[in-house]
């Protein structure tokens, strides 16, 4: 493989320029295969052959981890390369999701019933290969000048998410920045958004029961009227917690199901919430469930219920480190211009890219996938959602841009 065109940046760098032809249609066909074969997390088994096998095909050595999926691989090693610098990470997730693809007439719809790559997690899995690829080529060639790990990690989409197990099978040993990129519908395909701090927020899971004597609709007063009880913390609970936190903070509770009875003149004796806790601040993310065990506890004996409450621990908030952001956005300036890099909002969504974040400093980049003039929002975690696969591209001359430009700090 070789590169078409260089970019000669201020002292002495020379970036690779635009991907061969021959690799960017291996790219996007590669990209199109997983998108038709969609594996939820920790099931990824086919996506991980598929993963490993090119890297093989490059020469290089990937480690499959020890759940028996996803992949880690080094590009360059501190004794080949002579330096003793921590490594640049890049990290994709290969996991899809529990949903049906709804595209129609698309070749390269998913052929799994009820599974998806509507998250664009086939785009970020098949950036972070374009980008090993390239890699890999200018470390033959001897112009590349510190070595690069790629982590392709499981179960993103399970809570708390598959990176605390990557961490653990040591993804991160020896890396001292990671970067890392998540599609974005809302940002034209050629773009990217960058936000120096927090980028998203944490993300929780709470399940509730409530139980109770129940009885006939017509004696209340001689049960636990566990409907009540249940629409109160579906309403109360939320306000109660508004007022318990600096409201700076986004600490939200939304509710996702509720299920209790099955007939219209009986109360019942069992009923069963569940939603997500979000949060945009770190500190009092870690204060949540306290805060929430308890506003639940207070409006379930208002009522006599009994309640049993599972907070599931999620993912804290990616927190972009400055350093590591500035980096993305010189990056992809010396590709294509400082018109082509964003501002960008923190969102509400969740990712479990945080945890990595919590050892080493990283940044995430929202890659647009939109294609410029198209009006429709195809968003994430719906059945329609697809990508302009230009943004193939643009991420793998983001990353490698950033390995190279990594090396001059």
């Amino acid at each position: 493989m070789s590169l078409e065109s260089e970019i000669d940046l201020p002292g002495g760098a020379v970036l690779p320029g635009a991907l061969p032809e021959a690799l960017r249609a291996e790219l996007v066909a590669f990209r199109r295969d997983l998108h038709m074969h969609p594996e939820l997390g920790n099931q990824e088994f086919r996506t991980t052959a598929a993963i490993k096998e090119r890297l093989e095909r490059a020469g290089l050595k990937p480690r499959v981890l020890s759940g028996g999926t996803g992949v880690i691989c080094d590009i360059g090693t501190p004794l080949d390369m002579v330096t003793d610098t921590p490594m640049l990470a890049m990290r994709a997730d290969i996991d899809g999701l529990p949903i049906p693809d709804m595209k129609a007439d698309c070749p390269y719809r998913s052929t799994v019933p009820d599974r998806a790559h509507a998250c664009g997690h086939d785009v970020h899995t098949t950036v972070v290969l374009g980008a090993g690829l390239v890699l890999a080529e200018l470390h033959r060639q001897g112009a590349l000048p510190r070595p690069v790990r790629l982590i392709f990690q499981p179960a993103e989409e399970v809570l708390p998410g598959g990176a605390a197990d990557a961490i653990e099978d040591g993804a991160l040993t020896g890396v001292g920045r990671i970067i890392a990129l998540h599609c974005d519908p809302r940002v034209d395909a050629g773009k990217i958004g960058l936000r120096e701090g927090p980028i998203t927020s944490a993300c929780d899971r709470l399940e509730i029961a409530l139980d109770g004597p129940g009885g006939h609709t017509a004696r209340p007063h001689l049960t636990t009227d566990l409907v009540t009880a249940a629409a109160r913390v579906v309403t109360d609970v939320p306000a109660l917690v508004g007022r318990r936190v600096d409201s700076r903070s986004g600490l939200a509770v939304t509710w996702g199901r509720i299920e209790s009875g099955h007939a219209p003149n009986v109360i019942p004796q069992h009923a069963e919430l569940s939603g997500t806790v979000r949060c945009l601040d770190l500190d009092t993310w870690r204060q949540a469930p306290d805060i929430l065990v308890a506003a639940i506890d207070e409006v379930a004996n208002l009522h006599r219920a009994k309640s049993e409450i599972n907070y599931v621990r999620g993912v804290p908030p990616v927190v972009n480190e400055a350093g590591v952001t500035e980096l993305l956005r010189d990056a992809m300036i010396a590709r294509r211009g400082v018109e082509s890099v964003e501002g960008t909002e923190q969102s509400l969504g969740g990712e479990d890219f945080s945890w990595y974040l919590e050892h080493v400093p990283g940044a995430m980049a929202r890659l647009g996938v939109r294609t410029p003039g198209d009006r429709v929002v195809r968003d994430l975690h719906q059945g329609d959602f697809d990508v302009d696969e230009h943004a193939i591209t643009v991420g793998v001359e983001l990353f490698t841009a950033a390995a190279l430009l990594d090396a001059l700090r």
